[in-house]
């Protein structure tokens, strides 16, 4: 069985790595915790990376006719010039990036959810958008993994970030290996994965593979990364996963008895139904794999994506189908 890579994920560094939020305080993040054993983190705080102290006075969006501006409303400071600049510098010499987790609500992190004001002196809210630093980082990685710590909360999209993160560290060793033989099994491996995600992407990536062009392999795995993650952006559907894990029990067909089947089929019922994880089919079509034997199964990631370490069922309940 192959080891798992290590992810490269950039994060707010006031997540466990540095008091700097604006008032100098840490903030806990049990997501963040458990992931440092198995990833890399790239810690960033953008507010203090363009000299702003901690702690610091607040800063906030201006949304207007002149466009979005970031303001120090206690020292009438703009600073819209200084966070763009350090933002295209540093996500333009990132190498490798697998993924984000930011700071919602941050005027500099928050993905979609920073609130804005019409000036500087308005205590109201007139709508909510990207933080300055994170629309840059959702224009220059559209297709990325990027979350915050309040969607994370949410077990689907956690597994799904979890899912996405390790695929993309695992293509980043097929991009060094620079092979194709690297990048079929690759794709082999991350079939029933992709199947899940885009059927009509796995088969474009399917046909780069096959290179009917006569294409460099460095073109080929060029090509291929870039449809990759966009291939693996959509959350994947209740009845995308129950496809594959029918064609998967077709594997079994002739060696399980009605009563087996007839169980994993309830469970199938009961996974639809939203009573119970994906990961409880799994387990028991990971039980016949490893009974039976069947190689092509072992080596799907789609069984075993992230390590088992990570796995945590904890739901905050809110937005399941975000």
């Amino acid at each position: 069985m192959k080891q798992f890579p290590r992810p490269r994920i950039i994060a707010s560094r006031c997540f466990e790595f540095d008091a700097c939020r604006y008032n100098g305080q840490l903030i806990p993040n049990n997501f963040v915790a458990a992931l440092t054993p198995y990833v890399d983190f790239v810690p960033v705080c953008p507010e203090l990376e363009i000299g702003l102290g901690v702690p610091r006075d607040p800063i906030r969006i201006i949304s207007g006719s002149g466009g979005r501006r970031l303001v120090q409303p206690s020292t009438g400071k703009d600073i819209t010039g200084a966070m763009n600049s350090f933002a295209d510098g540093f996500l333009g010499r990132l190498a490798d990036a697998d993924g984000f987790i930011l700071k919602s609500r941050s005027p500099s992190c928050g993905l979609k959810d920073a609130r804005e004001f019409p000036d500087a002196e308005n205590e109201i809210a007139s709508g909510k958008g990207a933080g300055l630093f994170a629309a840059k980082v959702l224009e220059k990685f559209p297709h990325l993994p990027a979350e915050d710590e309040g969607r994370l909360l949410n077990f689907r999209v956690r597994e799904s970030f979890l899912t996405r993160v390790y695929a993309l560290a695992r293509f980043r060793e097929v991009r060094k290996g620079g092979t194709m033989r690297a990048l079929v099994e690759f794709q082999a491996e991350n079939k029933l994965l992709l199947m899940t995600h885009n059927q009509n992407e796995m088969r474009a990536l399917g046909r780069i593979v096959a290179n009917s062009r006569r294409l460099t392999v460095e073109r080929v795995i060029e090509e291929y990364g870039a449809r990759l993650a966009r291939a693996l952006s959509p959350l994947p559907r209740r009845a995308a996963n129950v496809n594959v894990l029918m064609h998967a029990l077709g594997y079994f067909s002739d060696k399980l008895t009605s009563k087996e089947k007839a169980y994993f089929l309830s469970l199938l019922d009961d996974f639809k139904l939203e009573r119970i994880p994906l990961s409880a089919v799994v387990a028991v079509l990971g039980s016949w794999i490893v009974k039976y034997g069947e190689e092509y199964l072992e080596a799907q990631t789609y069984f075993r994506p992230y390590p088992p370490g990570l796995m945590e069922l904890g739901d905050s309940g809110k937005g399941r189908d975000m």
